[in-house]
């Protein structure tokens, strides 16, 4: 098979009848498909995916509400009359809740974020969190090159493995201007490792003899999405589950600067191909390069805002109540986006041609956890 397999079904065209237009509007003009309207059954359609989610974790605490999310989407995608929906009408408003919900999703994770506890674990933790998230970073990113995985997907999974999961891999892509189903690719695999972890870690908990501040420390260094992160943690105890937290949310705060240094990374590689276009010397601009208009953000105004949220986390003053709104609020969002993103991804195809995803996320897996347990007994 030759190019790129779609690891996403493709929605069809919309069919040009009152659902893109509004004859009764002044003069009959059509109305854009793409409009709030078009929106309405994908939000709907998001929105019962969530309370889905949130039924899923109230009657299995220990199964996070954002992965049901991500399952409820995979599910629905693939459930025969769902699917017509899921490809069809509902597609626009889950495309829209997979992209536009997770910024402000992620704008609010930055209330979790305080300056002052990071502080508090102290520069050898720091240290470790730094070196664990550099490691997974580069690392996956090199293997997934190597290993000849297409578009975006190294960076993605590496972004979702060494970050936060799969929110890091929406706040990444809004970057790279990356395509759907190296999105969807990429959520799907983070959210089946970190889904794994919830199970394994606490078995190696007794046999690789980590006392609960190492375990948690460990646990907060090496499993990717902040809810996996709670559902591992707590099996050792509230010791564990404090530690696991904090060191997981100093791996959050690494989200803008990472962030960040690849999109002036990509700035950068994209002006010189350009210059080098120009002079007749080769620089191939790819079609989402001149989507992107050559003018990747260096910091989108979404991660600007978390940083906003981290610095208002910070000073104090903001009262709990907000704080807890904010959480639920947060939660909500990102189960949204993560709904619409998991309704995009194709299992088909996936399986046909994920052998190398998976093997990438193998090893990143074996690379994050590998590192995070050296940095617990080298610092605890």
């Amino acid at each position: 098979m030759s190019g790129r397999t779609a690891a996403v079904a493709k929605a069809p065209e919309p069919a040009r009848t009152g659902a893109g237009t509004n004859p009764g509007a002044a003069g009959g003009a059509p109305r854009p498909a793409g409009g709030p309207r078009a929106k309405l059954p994908g939000l709907a359609a998001a929105a019962a995916g969530v309370a889905l989610a949130w039924a899923v974790h109230r009657l299995l605490p220990g199964v996070p509400m954002l992965t049901a999310a991500v399952v409820a989407g995979v599910v629905a995608a693939h459930v025969p009359r769902l699917r017509t929906v899921v490809r069809g009408a509902a597609r626009p408003g889950l495309t829209y809740a997979g992209k536009r919900l997770m910024r402000v999703g992620v704008v609010l994770l930055g209330l979790s974020v305080g300056l002052d506890d990071i502080a508090g674990l102290g520069w050898e933790t720091v240290a470790m969190v730094v070196c664990t998230v550099a490691a997974t970073f580069a690392g996956t990113v090199w293997l997934g090159r190597r290993l000849g995985l297409p578009g975006d997907q190294p960076l993605l999974i590496a972004t979702g493995y060494s970050i936060c999961g799969a929110s890091a891999v929406g706040a990444m892509s809004d970057v790279s201007g990356s395509e759907e189903e190296d999105v969807a690719t990429a959520v799907a695999m983070v959210t089946l490792c970190g889904t794994l972890a919830i199970v394994v870690l606490p078995l190696l908990h007794g046999p690789l003899g980590l006392d609960a501040t190492q375990f948690g420390r460990w646990v907060g260094a090496g499993v990717h999405d902040v809810g996996q992160v709670v559902a591992t943690a707590q099996t050792a105890g509230p010791t564990a589950l404090r530690e696991a937290v904090l060191v997981k949310l100093m791996r959050v705060a690494m989200l803008a600067p990472l962030v960040a240094s690849v999109g002036l990374a990509l700035r950068r590689r994209r002006r010189e191909d350009a210059a080098r276009a120009a002079d007749g010397t080769g620089g191939d601009i790819g079609a989402r390069d001149v989507r992107a208009g050559g003018r990747t953000p260096i910091v989108p105004l979404f991660v600007v805002g978390f940083l906003v949220m981290v610095a208002m986390r910070s000073t104090g003053l903001v009262p709990h109540s907000a704080l807890d709104l904010a959480h639920h609020a947060q939660e909500l969002l990102l189960a949204a986006a993560l709904v619409g993103l998991g309704s995009a991804v194709h299992l088909p195809s996936l399986v046909r041609d994920g052998g190398r995803v998976a093997a990438l996320g193998l090893c990143s897996w074996i690379v994050i956890a590998g590192v995070s347990y050296g940095g617990v007994l080298l610092t605890t």
